[in-house]
């Protein structure tokens, strides 16, 4: 049947509108194809580029010790971090292990995997566990050697800000340990900077009238104790070990006796890369006996002291014994020092006492 123009106009231009509907279509539907496959392509590529690196979520300073739970993780493009960023938190564990002889522990990959090794008599051993005892042991001669570990804190050797990556370079081990023998002991008889804050490192110093300076214990934290969230001016607290404790309790009559010298306080500046300043003061001969004897003192302290003191005498019995006065001057300063430190002492801790409402 004939049509007429006007029918056959309108269904070619319905035809038009369904061909120009079509090329509008498909040519989104091939838009949004490169798109999705671009976006599949991109998110491959980040995934492929992305590792996991954990952060600090707290400011530190150079020589503070670093706990997982200053850490947080984060995945981030592998091409923005260093290489050396730590992913893996056993990896910052396992750097802070080592033995009781002080051997150190190190991770290495062995295909691909995280492995210990323990550096012992300039030979790395492979630190292997027993599956039934957890027991470390490494293999020597084909026997079994076993190996107790100890833990050591891992300390920031620079400043660093909240949410910077941490890299293996950025940490080092602490040359704080915990043996048996260690103590927390308050000390205010010592003259201490005037901006010493808790989390510094110090070495406490015996500085004579003649300007013979002698380091009594070295790199050691502070801890300034509080009373009303309020820091006490002339008090602080350090980590000692049995010997530290006699030979600061040395250094401290010494002190007393003689007249004019002062024993002080100086602080690192980069405890995080600076080394322990190697202690130079000579105790009495009767504490180095006293030392010698103390079961309570781990050997290698006790041959270390002890060597100090044998190889040192001359230092011992021509600067400090001339300088300290055995008379009735020096005896008395030495009482006025005592019972100023005891009265200190108390009055610190009725004023903490009465912080907590224990007294009026």
């Amino acid at each position: 049947m004939a049509t007429n123009p006007m029918q056959r106009k309108a269904r070619n231009s319905f035809l038009l509108g369904m061909l120009i509907t079509l090329v509008i279509a498909g040519a989104i539907i091939a838009l949004l194809f490169i798109q999705l496959k671009n976006y599949k392509e991109k998110e491959q590529e980040e995934k492929a580029n992305s590792v996991k690196v954990w952060v600090l979520g707290q400011d530190v300073i150079s020589g503070q010790v670093i706990t997982t739970d200053m850490l947080t993780q984060q995945v981030v493009n592998k091409n923005y971090v260093p290489t050396n960023a730590i992913g893996n938190i056993t990896v910052l564990d396992n750097y802070a292990l080592e033995d009781k002889e002080g051997n150190e522990v190190i991770t290495e990959y062995k295909n691909n995997v995280a492995t210990l090794y323990l550096s012992k008599d300039n030979t790395k051993y492979e630190l292997k566990q027993e599956d039934s005892t957890g027991s470390y042991y490494i293999e020597k001669n084909r026997d079994k050697e076993y190996v107790e570990l100890n833990t050591v804190p891992v300390i920031a050797k620079v400043d660093m800000n909240k949410n910077t990556v941490i890299t293996t370079e950025m940490v080092c081990k602490s040359n704080e340990k915990t043996t048996d023998d260690l103590r927390k002991v308050e000390y205010n008889v010592l003259t201490l900077p005037s901006q010493l804050q808790t989390g510094e490192y110090i070495d406490v110093r015996l500085a004579l009238p003649s300007g013979q300076d002698y380091i009594v214990v070295s790199k050691k934290q502070v801890e300034i104790p509080q009373v009303s969230g309020i820091d006490v001016a002339d008090t602080i607290w350090l980590k000692l070990t049995e010997d530290e404790i006699i030979t600061m309790n040395n250094a401290i009559v010494d002190s007393a006796r003689a007249l004019g010298s002062v024993l002080k306080v100086t602080i690192y500046t980069e405890a995080g890369t600076q080394e322990a300043a190697t202690p130079t003061y000579v105790p009495s001969k009767e504490v180095a006996e006293l030392i010698r004897n103390n079961p309570n003192i781990v050997e290698k302290s006790k041959v270390t002291l002890i060597n100090r003191y044998n190889s040192n005498a001359n230092t011992r019995n021509d600067a400090l014994n001339p300088a300290i006065s055995t008379g009735e001057e020096g005896e008395e300063n030495l009482k006025t020092k005592v019972q100023e430190s005891v009265t200190n002492s108390k009055e610190n801790r009725q004023k903490y006492l009465q912080s907590l409402g224990g007294t009026e």
